[in-house]
Formats: C-alpha cells, sequence, structure tokens
C-alpha cells in the first residue's frame, strides 16, 4: 500500500469519526433543547349565563339591634348598617337580634338560623362564626338589592372553613413615580416602606398609625367578602433568636435584635387587630429566609446552609416558638421553597431569601420540623408546592409522582398543603392541577384575582365559570380540601403594570369580582356566579337592572377576549416542554407585558399552529374572535343610560378599560398574523406567504404607533413593551435581503472551490488567482499535501490564499447575524485570530501557506454549509429549521461540526511535514487553547449574563424578556463561572500544546561546548 493510498484511507476514516461525532453532538443538542409537545385538558368552566336583573328591594332601616356586646359583632353591625346607608332608598324599618345559643364545647361552626319577617330578623347560633356570618350575609344582600327575608331559613356552615387572603395593597404608597417608568419587575410589594426606619428607634410612628388604618379597612372589607385568615408578610425579621440552639443568632450590639423587638412591637398590634376580629393570621414568609449575622450563625454551626438536616431547622422552630410565646395572636407560619433572591428582597435591609432548600430530603426536614413546632404549639403551618425549577423538588406543583416522593407519609394534622388550582402559573388554557386531588395532607386551594399574566387585571376577567368547576371537580375528588386562598393583588411585579392597587388606586373594583366569586364559592360551590356578577354589577357601578344587566353580558364575554387574545390556541391547549423546562402558554408575550420577538418561541409557536386542525388560519382567526368579543362587550356597555351609574367616574373607567383592551387585542391580532405569516414563509417558501407576512407587518407597525402614543406613559392603562417585538421585526425585514447575500456568496465560494477542483487538473492553474484556489481545494481535502499546493506560488496567489477564507468568514458570519451582532462577530472572529495569532508565532521563520492553505480551505467549506442553509430565506429560515426540524438540524450540526473539527486535524497534517507530529499538535492546541481562552476572559471579565444579554439582543433567538426579568443565566442554570471554566480549560489546552510545540531533547544527549 502507498504511503498516498494510507493517507487518503486514514483521512477517510477520520471523516467518518468526526461525522459520527458530529451526529452525537446533533443527538445532545436535540436532547438539550428538548422540544416537544403533548396533548393537555384544558380547564373547564360550568356554562356562562347572565342572571335576570330586577329591580333592586329598598332594604328597611335597622331601627332595633340586640346583638352580642363584641367588637367582631360590632365590626359586623357597621358593615351591615354602612350597606344600608349606601342603598339608594329605604323602606320601612327593622329590628335585629342575634342569639348565641349555648354549647357544651367550643364550636367553630359557621351555621346559622335566620327567622322573622321584614320587620324583625332573629339570628340564632352556635358560635361567633355564625353571628357574624349572618349579619354579613344580610349586608351582602342589602348591597346586591335583594329582599332581605331571602334568607331566611337554615344555612348550613361553610363548604371550605379557611378563606385566606393576602395582605391586599396594606402599607404600600400609591407613588406614580415608581410606576412611570413600567420596567421595575421587582416582586417586591415594599409593604409598610414608609414605616420602616434603618436607625433607631426603627419605627415611624405616624407612617405605622397611618398604616394600621389602612390595615383595618381591609380587614373589614375582606370580612365583608367572607375570608377568615390573612397571609402576613415576615417572619425573621421580628425573631431575636435568643435562644436558638448555640444562640444567641445575634451579638452585643449588632442592630438586628433591636429591630426584631421594634417591628415585632409595632405589628402586635395588627395581628391582635385580626384575632379580635376572628381572622387567622399565618406569617408569610420564603425559605430560606436569612439576614447575614442568621446565615453565618448557621453555617458556623452546621459546616454550611446544610438544609437536609433535621437539627438545622431547630433554629428557626426556636424562632417560631419566641414568636408564639410573645404575641399568641398569630395562628401559624406559611412557607415558600420555590421563588427567592434579589427579586424578592427590598434594598438597603439585610433580610433576605435564599434557594437552598431543593431536594426532597430538604423539604422533609424542614415540614417534619416545623409541622412538630406547630403541633406543639398549637399552631399550623402551610407549605406551598410552588417549588417551580427548584432542584429535584422543581416539579412537585404539577407531577403527581414528585408530589408524592416529597410530602408522602407527612400526616401532621398541623400541616396544610397550599396549590394553585391551575396546573402551573395562572394562566387560561391550563390543565386543572390534578396534584390537589391526592396526598394525604390537609389542603388549601389558590386563587388569584387580578391576573398578573392576563394584563395585571387591566382588561375585564370573570372567572366564575371556570373556578366553580375547579372547584366542584376538586372536592369531588379529595375530601382533604378545606380553604382557599385568594390573592387581592399580589403576585408578579408590582410595579411593571397598571398601577392599580386593591382598595386604594385604580380601577381594582375590575377584579374584585373574582376576589367576590372565589369566596362565595369556597362558601357554597353551588352557588349561582352569574348572581355573584350581577351583585358586584350592583354594589360597584349601577341599581338600575337596564345597566347591571349588560354589565353582567360584557362580563360573561370577557372570557373569550382573553383566552382568544391573548393567547394562540393551538399553542396554548398543548403541553409544550423545551430546555428541561415546561414554557407557559402565553410566550408569545413574554412575563408580563413584553410582546416577544424570539425565533425559539414564535418558530415553535407556528410550528404547533401549522400542525394543528385549524392550520395556519386557524390560529390566526382567534385574534379577530377576541377583537369581535371586546367590541361586543364595548358596545355594550357603552349603550346603558349614563345618568344611571352610581358616578361619571365609575362609567368612563369601565369604557376606558374596554378601549384600552380592544386597542390592545387589534395590536395582537395583527402581530400574530405577522408572526404566523412569517413562520410560513420560512417553512413553504410560498411568495403568498411573505406577501401576507409583508401585508401584515404594515398592519402591526400602524397599530404598533397608534398603540404607543395612546398608552405610552399612563399608568392606569400602560402601552405593551414593544421593544422587543420591533427588534424581531427589524431582524425579519432583513430575512430576504440576506438570503440573496448568501446566495451571491455561496456562488463564490462554490466558484473559488470548482476552480480549485479544476486548476488541480488542468492548465487553469496558470490563471491568475487558480493556483491558490488549487492549494485551497487540496490543502483541505488531503492536507498532507499542503506543502507541495503552495510551492511556486505568486504573491497575489499567497495573499488571495489568506484574504479569501478570511473575508468569506466574515461576510458569512454578518449575514448569518443580519448585520446586526456585533458582538457575535467579535467573539467569533477574536476566537479565530488568537488562534491564527499562536500558530503564525510557532510556525516563525517557516512558510505559514502550508497552514494557511489548509484551514483556509476547511473554512471556506464550512461556510458553505452555513451559506446553503442561509440562501433559502436568510437567517430567519436558518433557525426556523434548528427550532422546528429535527432532521435537518441534526444534519446541519453533524457536517458543521465535523468539518470545524477538521478544521484544526487539516493545520496539523499540514504542518507536520514541517515540524513532526507531535509538534504539529501541539501548534493547533496552543492556537485553539488561546482561541478558547481569550474570548472566555473577556466575557468572564465583562460577566456571562451581560455578555449572554448582548448577544440574545441582537440575534432574537430567546425572549428579550428573559434577561431583564428573570436573567439568562438563571432562567437556563448557567453557573456564572462558565467563562472562568472554560477560560481554564482553554489555558491547560494552551499549556498542553507549548509542551508539545517545543523541541524535545533527545535522551542520551550532550549540551554542545
Amino acid at each position: 500500500m502507498t504511503t498516498a493510498t494510507r493517507r487518503g484511507i486514514v483521512a477517510v476514516v477520520t471523516a467518518l469519526i468526526l461525522l459520527a461525532l458530529g451526529i452525537g453532538v446533533g443527538v445532545v443538542v436535540g436532547d438539550a433543547l428538548g422540544i416537544r409537545t403533548e396533548p393537555a385538558a384544558p380547564m373547564q368552566s360550568v356554562a356562562t349565563s347572565v342572571a335576570q336583573v330586577t329591580d333592586a328591594v329598598p332594604p328597611p332601616e335597622i331601627a332595633e339591634l340586640d346583638v352580642p356586646a363584641t367588637e367582631r359583632v360590632g365590626v359586623a353591625v357597621d358593615e351591615l348598617l354602612d350597606a344600608v346607608g349606601d342603598a339608594t332608598e329605604r323602606a320601612g324599618e327593622a329590628s335585629l337580634t342575634v342569639t348565641l345559643l349555648p354549647t357544651l364545647r367550643p364550636e367553630t361552626s359557621d351555621a346559622y338560623t335566620l327567622e322573622g319577617d321584614a320587620t324583625a330578623l332573629r339570628v340564632t347560633a352556635l358560635s361567633e362564626n355564625g353571628a357574624t356570618r349572618a349579619i354579613y350575609d344580610l349586608a351582602a344582600a342589602v348591597r346586591a338589592g335583594d329582599p332581605i327575608t331571602d334568607l331566611i331559613g337554615e344555612h348550613e356552615s361553610s363548604r371550605l372553613p379557611l378563606r385566606m387572603t393576602d395582605l391586599g395593597a396594606v402599607g404600600v404608597t400609591p407613588d406614580p413615580a415608581e410606576w412611570e417608568a413600567g420596567t421595575d419587575y421587582s416582586h417586591a410589594s415594599k409593604a409598610f416602606a414608609d414605616v420602616f426606619q434603618p436607625k433607631a428607634p426603627y419605627i415611624d410612628e405616624a407612617a405605622l398609625a397611618e398604616a394600621y388604618e389602612d390595615y383595618d379597612g381591609f380587614l373589614r372589607h375582606s370580612l365583608a367578602n367572607g375570608f377568615n385568615a390573612v397571609a402576613f408578610p415576615g417572619f425573621v425579621e421580628f425573631v431575636t433568636f435568643d435562644d436558638a440552639p448555640g444562640g444567641p443568632v445575634y451579638a452585643d450590639g449588632d442592630d438586628h435584635r433591636d429591630k426584631a423587638l421594634a417591628l415585632r412591637e409595632a405589628f402586635a398590634p395588627f395581628w391582635e387587630r385580626a384575632d379580635e376580629l376572628g381572622l387567622k393570621v399565618f406569617l408569610r414568609t420564603d425559605m430560606l429566609a436569612l439576614t447575614g449575622p442568621l446565615e453565618e450563625h448557621l453555617i458556623d454551626r452546621y459546616g454550611s446552609l446544610d438544609t437536609e438536616n433535621p437539627e438545622f431547622w431547630q433554629t428557626y422552630t426556636a424562632g417560631l416558638d419566641e414568636l408564639y410565646e410573645a404575641v399568641p395572636a398569630l395562628d401559624g407560619v406559611l412557607i415558600r421553597i420555590g421563588e427567592a433572591g434579589p427579586v424578592y428582597d427590598v434594598g438597603g435591609w439585610d433580610y433576605y431569601s435564599a434557594l437552598e432548600v431543593t431536594t426532597v430530603d430538604a423539604v422533609r426536614a424542614m415540614l417534619e420540623a416545623f409541622a412538630g413546632q406547630a403541633e406543639a404549639s398549637d399552631r399550623e403551618v402551610i407549605f406551598r408546592t410552588w417549588s417551580v425549577g427548584v432542584g429535584a423538588v422543581g416539579d412537585m406543583h404539577t407531577n403527581a409522582d414528585s408530589y408524592e416522593a416529597v410530602l408522602g407519609g407527612i400526616d401532621s394534622p398541623a400541616l396544610i398543603v397550599s396549590t394553585k388550582y391551575t396546573l402551573g402559573d395562572f394562566y387560561t388554557w391550563l390543565p386543572l392541577n390534578d396534584t390537589l386531588e391526592q396526598g394525604s395532607q390537609r389542603r388549601m386551594v389558590e386563587f388569584q384575582s387580578r391576573r398578573e399574566f392576563e394584563n395585571y387585571g387591566a382588561f375585564p376577567n370573570d372567572l366564575g365559570a371556570e373556578y366553580q368547576w375547579a372547584l366542584q371537580q376538586l372536592l369531588a375528588a379529595n375530601d382533604r380540601i378545606e380553604g382557599v386562598w385568594v390573592w387581592t393583588q399580589d403576585g408578579g411585579p408590582w410595579r411593571a403594570g397598571p398601577m392599580t392597587l386593591y382598595l386604594k388606586a385604580g380601577f381594582w373594583q375590575l377584579y374584585e369580582l373574582n376576589t367576590q366569586l372565589a369566596s362565595a364559592l369556597a362558601r357554597d360551590p353551588s352557588a349561582d356566579v352569574a348572581d355573584v356578577t350581577a351583585a358586584w354589577a350592583r354594589e360597584w357601578f349601577s341599581d338600575d337592572p337596564a345597566t347591571v344587566e349588560p354589565i353582567a353580558t360584557a362580563m360573561a364575554q370577557s372570557r373569550e377576549a382573553i383566552a382568544q387574545g391573548m393567547y394562540i390556541q393551538p399553542f396554548a391547549d398543548q403541553r409544550v416542554f423545551a430546555i428541561g423546562l415546561e414554557p407557559p402558554p402565553m410566550m408569545w408575550i413574554f412575563e408580563w407585558d413584553i410582546l416577544t420577538g424570539d425565533s425559539a418561541v414564535l418558530d415553535v409557536m407556528y410550528a404547533i399552529a401549522r400542525d394543528s386542525e385549524g392550520g395556519v388560519e386557524g390560529a390566526i382567526s382567534g385574534g379577530a374572535e377576541a377583537v369581535a368579543a371586546a367590541e361586543s362587550m364595548r358596545e355594550t356597555v357603552a349603550a346603558t343610560d349614563a345618568s344611571t351609574w352610581r358616578s361619571p367616574e365609575m362609567r368612563e373607567a369601565f369604557l376606558a378599560t374596554l378601549d384600552y383592551e380592544l386597542d390592545t387585542l387589534r395590536l395582537l391580532d395583527a402581530y400574530r398574523a405577522m408572526i404566523l405569516h412569517q413562520g410560513e414563509w420560512h417553512d413553504t417558501l410560498s411568495p403568498d406567504a411573505y406577501a401576507a407576512w409583508d401585508a401584515d407587518r404594515a398592519a402591526y407597525e400602524a397599530l404598533a404607533a397608534e398603540h404607543l402614543e395612546a398608552y405610552e406613559g399612563d399608568l392606569d392603562y400602560p402601552a405593551f413593551n414593544l421593544t422587543a417585538a420591533q427588534l424581531g421585526v427589524e431582524r425579519a425585514e432583513r430575512d430576504q435581503p440576506m438570503a440573496w447575500f448568501a446566495r451571491v456568496l455561496l456562488a463564490l465560494a462554490v466558484a473559488w472551490m470548482v476552480i480549485g477542483i479544476l486548476a488541480a487538473r488542468t492548465r487553469l492553474v496558470r490563471r491568475p488567482g487558480a493556483a491558490a484556489a488549487r492549494a485551497s481545494w487540496i490543502a483541505s481535502t488531503r492536507p498532507w499535501r499542503a506543502r507541495e499546493s503552495t510551492l511556486g506560488m505568486l504573491d497575489l496567489d499567497r495573499w488571495l490564499l489568506l484574504v479569501i477564507p478570511a473575508a468569506l468568514l466574515v461576510a458569512t458570519r454578518a449575514v448569518q447575524t443580519s448585520f446586526l451582532s456585533w458582538t457575535h462577530l467579535a467573539v467569533v472572529l477574536g476566537a479565530w485570530l488568537a488562534f491564527a495569532l499562536v500558530v503564525r508565532l510557532f510556525v516563525g521563520r517557516r512558510s505559514p501557506w502550508p497552514v494557511i492553505a489548509a484551514v483556509g480551505g476547511v473554512v471556506v467549506l464550512r461556510c458553505i454549509v452555513t451559506l446553503v442553509a442561509l440562501s433559502f430565506t436568510g437567517p430567519g429560515g436558518y433557525w426556523f429549521a434548528f427550532w422546528t426540524d429535527p432532521v435537518l438540524r441534526s444534519v446541519y450540526i453533524a457536517v458543521a461540526f465535523a468539518l470545524f473539527v477538521w478544521v484544526f486535524v487539516a493545520g496539523g497534517w499540514a504542518l507536520s511535514a514541517q515540524v513532526g507530529a507531535r509538534r504539529a499538535t501541539g501548534y493547533v492546541l496552543s492556537g485553539v487553547g488561546a482561541g478558547l481562552l481569550v474570548p472566555a476572559l473577556v466575557v468572564g471579565a465583562i460577566g456571562l449574563e451581560t455578555a449572554l444579554s448582548a448577544w440574545n439582543d441582537e440575534l432574537g433567538l430567546l425572549p428579550w424578556g428573559l434577561a431583564r426579568i428573570l436573567g439568562i443565566t438563571t432562567y437556563l442554570e448557567i453557573p456564572a463561572e462558565t467563562p472562568w471554566v472554560a477560560a481554564g480549560f482553554g489555558a491547560v489546552l494552551l499549556g498542553i500544546g507549548v509542551l508539545l510545540a517545543l523541541p524535545w531533547r533527545r535522551r542520551g544527549a550532550t549540551a554542545s561546548v
């Protein structure tokens, strides 16, 4: 076998091995992306209806009261008298007698009996719970315009005895300056920020008094709505940890202790007031909740934040013992482990949270400790299953097996497990959360009134029919469900959307409906949701049936407008998985108001819509349906007589919110059509699809300009953030020109290689430049002949041998990024430059042209592969195939990877003829190490998150909002030290390469004298 034949066989085998490795890389990339879908069973609802609204029945004046002389009953009576006083007219007089019947044991049921007639009402109950419920029911009937005599009869105990609310907007200052930018995505409410002071005495007494009045009003309102528990934020802020194991935690002179005592003294009256009014108080905290000294104490004592160690939790349970002894009014603690960190922390205060409870053993150790403490202290602990994305317990919120792995066997009577009713976050189209149907623990169901992902409750959004169906299904499946937790304000960023603050700012009455619905259904899951909606409309807007009924009719249409307008149904009603995560069903509106323009989301969304029953046009039609629903709602409400409304301001607010919704849905309708037709063009190459996209683009841009002009800077109705969408439009507009650039470059690159092929066997080699093309072809495919192929070349050919591949590389990368990503170019070209300089330095006085010919030739081949992919519909089409076509993606990665590695194999092979195989390998490894080291150091110095964000902004691969809200590295769980690890690996390669590249003295050789 000749040397040439042997080398050829080795080259073929090497190429096959590289292709096999490339196929493996393609499989790994596909697995890492994990893009797949599976059918889902979207949330259902009971049949939607509109109540028959009749004239309001005037209530009687309450002329005589005979009720127990307790503060709790007195506050309930205040609500009844206020309701009667707020009625537009009254008829007659009535007396009210409330009697508490004697019992042999404490009674907690809120059952009661109402007897008498319109002039004399008599309430009998076994407990104060029943007595106050009766009075609040009478007040609700008055506000609904119903005859109070309709309540006469026996009333069984509420179906769910625990009905908890968040803290609303208590203690939150409605400062317009904090909402103006619209880009504050912090989840911190900043409640009581005006009360806290950084220095002694730590409390602003005037602000505290104002906050107490705010709080008292919220409690009264919540009681009237039927709630009997409240979640109050904070825990470690109120604890001195004097009795902690190994304590005290705070050293003498540490102001954390003084702050804890001051805060506890300030807020104990808040908790005692709730207790006085019959509401339970649960301190709401993330775990781990920390201060600087507390973290140091835990690490000193346990060696680390060892959350799997049962003894670790004794510090926290000792803190609860301390709190419960100091303030007996507290009823327990509510714990979340799934979200923590800076987005939830308040700047300037050394109280923070950390994601450390991330394993099954850690959760179980924590719950056993807290439950044991709760049992011993006659308190309760509520544990939320909202653990999304956190380690091994990351999917216990949505996965029945994970739920059982974490909570199975923990059966403490003091433990209540709280879970959102949706299989994920509070989105439309998600299935019912079936983990609420399992478990031996006591359970609570979470609802959100101000739907954060559906524009923060700024659009009409009547969730009653859905709530009722969900509760009825869950209660039929699990008799251990005993409560609800309704979020009246909380969830998501506080200051990125409209400035609506519950009971104090903005059009909060709009989402008050969902609060009232959730409470009514918790008391009676068979309640008529249409009646509740009509009662809400009568309470806040009008007594006139001719106005109440149209408002109720509009609200009955509100879900269609939301479900079709803010979601693309074929995508939303599937369970989609990607990158080890389950993206939410909205995605094209990225949390929370950012209209996204990234290829990953939009291309996958198109592919799912294409393959759905209605296809692309069916998916587009949902936008028009939503607009039609919103138009109907607007026309229905606008047709009401303005004089029948309680106030002109309320009517104006209602119409304004419908105008805002209609404008937004029209914008979304145009954008939906544009992105789906764009995907269709990339998919089919159809000129008609391109023309449709172009028309949609013009329509969208016109509507976007109108939307921004109308609502940008509006605190009540803020414009959507269209930055990412506009970036996507700008990239899409360049796709066709980039495709033509790619075709021209492809033709030139192929011509260069064809000339090289022909010149290798014909006299064409004598033409100017042909020798360079010949050397490029030969050296790239048979690098052992690189040296001979470059002998005798003219200067022009040598320069072409260098310039052609370099220019083609720059041009290809520029086209691939639509001339928009200088970050990408800088990293790629910087790496190549570092490689080239190091190799050139080692080559020294030897001829560099063989390695230039080999490397340059393979670079041309590698560029040809990329240009082929870009030549159809430009960079957009390139990424479309990457995200949606696994076969094309795998083939492309296999060939591209093989050619990329062949660059270095060919370069080393070409050098080996000059310096030997070992030193040639060293030259190449040194170059590769430098090519990795230099960009990694730069990225590390800049910061990985900053670098990735800049790169993603220019290429638009992942949601633009990812960096602004969650952080790309956080969301994808990329360690922040990754560039330093890469730099270290590059340094190792560089070091090994240098050792191999240096001349080695032969064993036994003597030094010359």
